[in-house]
């Protein structure tokens, strides 16, 4: 499906609208939350504070988004205050978990190293994700004229990217093997999960 048409469908319903809106909050709070989980509490880099502190600021821009949408209120991330629950809460760790089985059958790694691989390699197809999806999704507020806008993020999230080259490159000469890999695991779940927000809205 186009996702620009599951976009227009959104913004066009106040509702629906703010439960978008809420369900990337979640998203970002879990990416951000993942990210210092993954850190080692000697070795944890400068890089990956900022990057957690920034996801977690994406989170809580977006959960302030919703404040623009009048006669709406979602205060928490109960299924009821979401876009297709299930699966916007299981799209990241389902993408965690196959990235971690993906690096022990193919690196034979595990403990620490394992936790940082997934980090970089995760993180890095939420990046594209990222700068695929947000683009999109603005260009629909701005042909609505929506009050709601995620032109910070869309900066924030193309420097994430080039970071999370720079951490790759340094992590493996055939980084780009297993990026790809992890872009191909993360883009069967994105699509699963758009066809889960594309059948709920549709109701």
């Amino acid at each position: 499906m186009e996702l620009k048409n599951v976009f227009s469908t959104i913004v066009n319903n106040d509702l629906l609208h703010a439960r978008w809106l809420n369900t990337l909050s979640l998203m970002e709070n879990t990416g951000a939350r993942k990210i210092s989980a993954s850190e080692d509490t000697t070795t944890v880099t400068y890089i990956i504070l900022k990057h957690a502190a920034e996801e977690h600021r994406h989170a809580f821009y977006l959960k302030k988004q919703i404040e623009k949408i009048e006669g709406v209120s979602l205060p928490t991330y109960a299924p009821e205050y979401l876009l297709a629950a299930s699966h916007s809460k299981r799209y990241l760790n389902q993408l965690d978990i196959d990235v971690c089985r993906y690096l022990k059958d193919k690196l034979a790694l595990t403990g620490n190293e394992l936790r940082f691989a997934a980090y970089l390699l995760v993180t890095y197809a939420i990046e594209v994700r990222a700068d695929e999806l947000y683009p999109v999704y603005q260009e629909v507020l701005t042909e609505a004229g929506s009050k709601v806008n995620v032109k910070s993020i869309i900066l924030e999230e193309e420097g994430h990217l080039e970071e999370m080259i720079n951490q790759l490159q340094g992590f493996s000469s055939d980084w780009q093997v297993h990026a790809d890999k992890a872009v191909a695991i993360e883009t069967h779940l994105f699509e699963r999960w758009v066809e889960a927000v594309d059948h709920e809205i549709s109701k």
